[in-house]
């Protein structure tokens, strides 16, 4: 082995950056927590102008700070806009082109001219989020409150009755009494009204329901004569259960919410419905729609409803497409689609009348879709496994771009990185799936190297050409690492069959793909040392080491070691301490007292007889999708069998690590304890 790769894999994450001959070197920790985060473009009324959000990571104070910044639509005058006490987000232009944003969780709004902001809002609760009506008279905002409170001074009132007594207690007779990383305190978010010019409000949604809900769907919008608001919002009994989000309508004045998701000819709307828009010409209503009731992974259809006529049309029924987002054109004949396509997300024009789809931005993991008035260009965010994202505009018409920031190029300039490699393998069925690998910094290709199997989490999720600041798979290859990335079953990207194959089968064919991966992978690239493996995998990827953990011997290899972040071991322990009840009565056919066969079939602690591999668990104490027990049970299991094992445990974390210095020492335990098996 060359002095410099030895020295490369000898540096590790946090000891001296060691540098080729050329002036290359590794990515570093010091590197990812220095890259700027941006966020939210949106173009001026104008067109001159485009506004968008840096998140700076300030590891010494364990926090971040996130600002906004303007540029113009050619690249230049980049400044920082936004300079008060408090971060600054949710950006939004007015129609007369000042900017709104969220500052201490109220609505300020600043002039570009204008030396300070003036604050709009003292709600009590604060605002969640909001948006401008198209005639600039009034802002519709998310804030909760207690659904039986008329006012402001109720719910406050309330608040500090609870603050000051010495019982801290917290009762329910219901659920969801808990979700993601929150427990339940009684409130509902509800849509108010602001009028802009005098400073009133009035809550538009009072009753016992969350306006947007409490899961999967979100959005609301005003009609373009800012008369009408749509929203979404789930009314069955046992929400916890339930992915029956549906599209509502209300009048700003007085009036009555109608249903607009109501049931039709071909369509019950039982699923998900999401992100309502009106045409900016108001004829149509779109949202996204889900067809099965209870699956949060279906594929989500592109559905409008004329107003006038009440018909609702597919626009997407003969297209075998994963939508993840969308915008109307200023025409109200096409639209902008950010579509989930072989591991990138990429941004499509369609065409309403032909259903045509021509692809404007194919490469990499592209957000933030933002559409000039003239309809002609569109600002949006885009990022690979190489670079962060920065901000780009490109034409409407054929998709040519080009790149308006450069906050990280400076930073990594000196980085060595390898792009990804794609392959395609046989897996279960004879069926095609796909993969990449990612060759270490500094790559030789004489020498062998160690490599880590990266499990995805979802399970209905992608690995793809992205930029990761959790599981950022350059950072983990700059420790010496051939990384192995497979979409195996269950995958979203390769139509909704692939997606549909896991659910009632985790540990089944997508265990198969993930054995043949690996058998293809040892056959095709010889530089990957086949007595140096790990895998590693969070959420659906942590349930997956669990697996494997118990049915290692299905391996042509086995892997050395498993590391296992926020990972499913009981199935039915799961079910009872999780919050989003619908997930696993899909994927597992109901409640385990009702069908029992799916939970014993593929739970991982009824296989704890054949445990025999090291094993590192990571859990985040405020993880109420998947309760830390499920770390402490399988590390329990380990040492009482004699097995090696790490538990690492956040307090102050949830199913994601998130605080820079929480961060670091991730990044570090895991690390060290790969490199005490593979290298």
């Amino acid at each position: 082995m060359s002095k410099t790769t030895t020295a490369l894999l000898l540096c590790l994450l946090f000891g001296v950056i060691m540098v080729n001959a050329d002036g290359k070197r590794a990515l570093t920790f010091d590197d990812l927590v220095a890259c700027k985060r941006l966020k939210d473009p949106r173009i001026s009324p104008d067109g001159q102008l485009i506004a968008f959000t840096v998140q700076t990571m300030n590891e010494p104070e364990n926090n971040s700070r996130t600002d906004i910044y303007l540029v113009s639509n050619e690249g230049k005058d980049l400044r920082q806009f936004s300079h008060g006490e408090k971060s600054a987000s949710s950006l939004r232009w007015s129609p007369d082109g000042r900017l709104a944003y969220l500052s201490g969780s109220q609505i300020w709004i600043h002039a570009v001219e204008d030396e300070s902001p003036t604050q709009l809002t003292s709600h009590y609760t604060g605002v969640d989020e909001f948006i401008w009506s198209p005639d600039g008279q009034l802002i519709a905002f998310a804030s909760r409150v207690y659904p039986d409170c008329a006012d402001q001074t109720c719910t406050e009132r309330r608040d500090k009755t609870a603050e000051d007594s010495a019982v801290k207690a917290r009762v329910y007779d219901d659920l969801l009494y808990r979700h993601w990383d929150t427990w339940w305190d009684h409130k509902r978010s509800h849509l108010f009204v602001l009028n802009v010019k005098t400073g009133e409000f009035k809550d538009v949604t009072p009753g016992d329901y969350d306006v947007p809900p409490v899961s999967l769907s979100s959005g609301f919008a005003f009609s373009p004569d800012s008369k009408v608001l749509v929203f979404t919002s789930n009314h069955d009994k046992l929400v916890a259960a339930s992915t029956d989000n549906d599209v509502w309508m209300v009048p700003v004045d007085d009036g009555e919410l109608e249903l607009l998701s109501s049931k039709c000819k071909d369509r019950d709307f039982s699923g998900n419905d999401s992100d309502p828009q009106f045409s900016p010409d108001g004829r149509y209503l779109s949202f996204l729609s889900m067809n099965r009731a209870g699956f949060e992974a279906d594929k989500p259809d592109l559905i409008v409803k004329d107003m006038k006529r009440g018909k609702f049309t597919n626009l997407t029924a003969d297209k075998d497409i994963r939508i993840d987002s969308y915008r109307w054109l200023p025409d109200s004949k096409s639209l902008l689609l950010r579509v989930d396509e072989k591991a990138r997300l990429k941004i499509k024009r369609l065409d309403m009348k032909s259903g045509q789809l021509v692809d404007l931005i194919s490469e990499g993991n592209n957000r933030y879709i933002s559409i000039s008035g003239d309809g002609k260009q569109f600002a949006y965010l885009h990022e690979r496994t190489t670079k962060p994202y920065e901000l780009y505009i490109a034409s409407t018409e054929d998709g040519t771009s080009y790149q308006l920031t450069h906050f990280n190029t400076e930073l990594l300039a000196d980085v060595d990185m390898n792009n990804l490699e794609e392959f395609w393998f046989k897996g279960a069925n004879n069926d095609d799936v796909h993969g990449f690998i990612i060759k270490p910094p500094l790559f030789d290709s004489a020498k062998q190297y160690p490599a880590v199997f990266f499990v995805h989490g979802g399970p209905q999720g992608a690995w793809q050409d992205e930029w990761h600041y959790r599981w950022n798979v350059q950072m983990w290859a700059a420790q010496g690492y051939v990384m192995v990335m497979i979409n195996p079953r269950g995958s979203t990207g390769y139509g909704q069959e692939f997606t549909d194959g896991i659910s009632k089968d985790w540990g089944g064919k997508v265990f198969e793909d993930l054995i043949a991966g690996q058998t293809s992978v040892l056959g095709k690239f010889k530089f990957i040392d086949k007595n140096q493996l790990a895998a590693a995998g969070a959420s659906y990827g942590g349930y997956m080491m669990n697996w494997i953990e118990g049915h290692m011997d299905a391996f042509p290899v086995p892997f050395k070691t498993l590391v296992n972040h926020d990972g499913t071991f009981n199935l039915y322990t799961n079910f009872l301490t999780t919050e989003e009840l619908w997930f696993p009565e899909w994927e597992f056919n109901g409640p385990y007292w009702e069908d029992e066969q799916y939970y014993q079939k593929w739970s991982p602690h009824n296989y704890v007889n054949n445990f025999k591999t090291p094993m590192l668990i990571i859990h985040g104490e405020h993880d109420y999708r998947l309760a830390y027990t499920e770390g402490l049970m399988p590390f329990t299991a380990l040492r009482r069998k004699g097995i090696p094992a790490k538990l690492v445990i956040f307090p102050d974390e949830t199913h994601f690590v998130s605080k820079p210095q929480n961060s670091r020492f991730w990044h570090q335990t895991i690390f060290e304890w790969l490199d005490s098996y593979i290298k």
